[in-house]
């Protein structure tokens, strides 16, 4: 599919925005935490893939060229706005239930309680709120290791990182994701008592 886009087969090129279009939504919603804006940056991403595919090397993964584009204009945007990442109750179409569901961390387990769904729910929220505190490289890199399935070597090449540096910030990323939980455990104990 890859090679027929590069020689300029548009219907190659539809084939690949539809495999990869909510994928790399997906990734950008959970960097920039609003709807509009992940939408407008995977439409600059797929422009920038379309004027690019000549240039892409089938030695790499066409996954990890796409979610490098997707990354950097992320980054660059947060970069250039300075945009305030934490919060999802502050994104306008963070609560439509298509939203939250599309883009949601899934703890679900077979056969749970309904108590046990709804503190997973909670838990799910929680983990994506101390996500969205983190740098955004410690946040690309934990995305893409824990949400996409990533070994640290895809992520290196995707990101175009030393391994060392993606093994560095994956730890420093689960040590602040820690901290951030524990501040919450910490929190809700003290809500409901001892």
């Amino acid at each position: 599919m890859v090679a027929w886009a590069k020689q300029g087969h548009e219907a190659a090129f539809r084939e690949l925005v539809r495999r990869y279009e909510r994928p790399v939504f997906s990734l950008l919603y959970r960097m920039v935490r609003d709807r509009a804006l992940a939408e407008d940056l995977a439409q600059e991403t797929f422009i920038k893939v379309l004027n690019g595919i000549k240039s892409y090397k089938p030695e790499f993964k066409f996954s990890s060229w796409i979610f490098k584009i997707a990354n950097n204009a992320a980054i660059d945007h947060i970069r250039r706005r300075s945009i305030d990442t934490l919060s999802l109750d502050g994104a306008p179409d963070a609560q439509t239930p298509e939203a939250m569901k599309a883009t949601a961390i899934q703890l679900d387990a077979k056969g749970e309680t309904p108590l046990q769904e709804v503190e997973n729910r909670e838990l799910g929220s929680a983990i994506e709120r101390a996500i969205g505190r983190l740098r955004p490289e410690y946040r690309a890199c934990i995305l893409l290791r824990h949400v996409e399935g990533y070994s640290y070597e895809e992520i290196a090449a995707t990101l175009d990182l030393p391994l060392g540096t993606v093994k560095t910030y994956i730890h420093r990323a689960r040590n602040e994701l820690r901290g951030y939980l524990e501040d919450r455990r910490a929190e809700t104990r003290g809500r409901d008592g001892p």
